[in-house]
């Protein structure tokens, strides 16, 4: 049974509630300083992502946008956001940044499944193997393409592919630029964005106020 009432206002307080899909979905309001899951009817809050993760998925945001613009293949990006929530079966994913490719249109962003779903890993999280594991079978399970992992801690991006394709886990190391047929012409060298968190944390680092 749901411990929680008809027109949600999602909050702190709330972590750890049991909640139905439909009572997540139906919630307009929320405080925004924090980060809302629906995980096997458990309402799940976490903060926000760091500026290790903000930072190199605001890069990311560019690279997409450029490619969007100025690639003659551009026009395969239909639309990208960050922080949303994916649907999958019961649950209510909230993914770093999801991309629509390949539709021909602009998506209903409520109601398009994204083609890609990216995540950063934050800090204190880098064993997750279970969890990643759970994460990629219900993303291919509601349809979605490729679901991307980057890790700045172990300076890597894992790439999860339905079984159907080519490659059903890829492993790109620093130094190396993932391509995907989703994108035609995308190139993403990982280095820029593990580059970027680095700068960010090292300019933390070196504040005399610290």
């Amino acid at each position: 049974m749901s411990t929680v009432q008809e027109e949600l206002f999602l909050s702190p307080e709330l972590a750890g509630s049991l909640m139905t899909a439909e009572e997540f979905d139906a919630a307009e309001d929320a405080d925004e300083l924090y980060v809302y899951e629906l995980i096997h009817g458990v309402l799940v809050v976490t903060p926000p992502p760091a500026e290790g993760e903000r930072g190199p998925n605001d890069l990311l945001g560019q690279l997409l946008r450029n490619y969007q613009d100025r690639h003659p293949l551009g026009a395969a990006l239909n639309y990208t956001l960050t922080e949303h929530s994916v649907q999958t079966m019961d649950n209510r994913r909230r993914a770093d940044r999801v991309i629509w490719a390949g539709l021909g249109r602009v998506p209903n962003v409520r109601r398009d499944v994204p083609t890609i779903v990216i995540e950063f890993v934050s800090a204190g999280r880098r064993s997750r193997q279970r969890d990643d594991e759970a994460k990629r079978d219900e993303y291919r399970e509601a349809g979605i393409a490729e679901y991307w992992i980057i890790d700045r801690f172990r300076r890597q991006m894992t790439v999860f592919r339905p079984p159907a394709a080519d490659v059903s886990k890829l492993v790109v190391r620093e130094g190396e630029v993932y391509t995907t047929p989703l994108l035609p012409g995308f190139e993403l060298p990982l280095s820029r964005l593990l580059a970027e968190a680095d700068m960010l944390e090292q300019a933390e680092l070196n504040d005399p106020e610290e």
